[in-house]
């Protein structure tokens, strides 16, 4: 597999790719998937006016939220990971799978006491990217901890796409603060954040429409929750990262853990993944 260091829109990292063209490209900063290729188009959204100094959070991509969803907590947004550089295990990465790393470290402690090692395992295969998040607790407490693969996904034109899954299943519309069924259809005109419960029974799959390709998204029922967002028109024309007309072009499919907590024992691991597989509309 050839391994190279890069850059993408100014931000060092890792790209791989297949003999048939597939490739991805891993920034450092929060061992983030900021490109995936397949069939010759790009099928992550990165925005073009995403800050790029190291330490901000990369709008776009799969940003790794831990250990925290949102604000919900004292910590910084979505935790501190994605903020952090994460590093390369060449032992460990072997084939169309490389592993990337961020253990408890001195700042990491400032702002959550807690000794634990991430990894995340970037695995491609022809037509289909799977990322993994590992969560090992080294210390003698509990890790109590939630998050999310905030994965952007790349859209041609958001009012002409279609989301499907999860009919029946609980859904909590964050816009309005309401609790309902989930339709199992999910059409987007306006802004979107709704979190969906997914259990092993459920099949926590969801099949994205868009044009003539289609895009199946499955995810571990670890995870327990799927959240699906588009900010809109007007929310986006407050976002400083994201160019005025960048909903259109965009939709977060996300794998996560919102309402409630994951817990992980001492010397205890938890394991967790999301994965996209393309395939052509009939």
């Amino acid at each position: 597999m050839n391994l190279t260091t890069d850059s993408l829109q100014g931000h060092p990292g890792w790209r791989w790719s297949l003999p048939q063209g597939d490739s991805v490209f891993v920034a450092q900063q929060g061992a983030q998937v900021l490109s995936w290729q397949t069939g010759g188009q790009e099928r992550l959204y990165l925005s073009p006016v995403s800050a790029c100094d190291g330490h901000t959070a990369i709008r776009g991509g799969i940003p790794v939220c831990f250990p925290q969803f949102n604000q919900r907590g004292t910590l910084p947004k979505h935790g501190f990971a994605r903020n952090m550089t994460w590093h390369l295990l060449a032992d460990q990465s072997q084939g169309p799978e490389k592993v990337f790393e961020l253990s408890d470290n001195a700042q990491t402690q400032s702002l959550w006491p807690f000794q634990f090692r991430a990894q995340i395992h970037v695995v491609l295969a022809a037509s289909s990217l799977k990322i993994q998040l590992k969560v090992q607790n080294l210390g003698l407490q509990t890790l109590s901890f939630t998050g999310a693969l905030h994965t952007y996904l790349a859209v041609h034109q958001i009012d002409q796409v279609s989301l499907n899954g999860q009919a029946h299943q609980p859904e909590w519309d964050a816009v309005i603060d309401s609790h309902q069924a989930c339709t199992g259809q999910l059409s987007f005109n306006s802004e979107f954040d709704r979190v969906y419960d997914v259990t092993p029974e459920t099949q926590p799959t969801w099949v994205l429409d868009d044009g003539n390709l289609q895009l199946q998204i499955s995810q571990s029922a670890s995870w327990g929750q799927s959240v699906v967002w588009n900010p809109g028109a007007e929310k986006c024309s407050q976002l400083k990262d994201m160019p005025f007309d960048g909903y259109q072009r965009m939709l977060c499919v996300e794998a996560a853990r919102v309402t409630s907590t994951i817990e992980v024992l001492p010397s205890q691991q938890w394991a967790a993944w999301q994965q996209f597989t393309v395939s052509t509309s009939c």
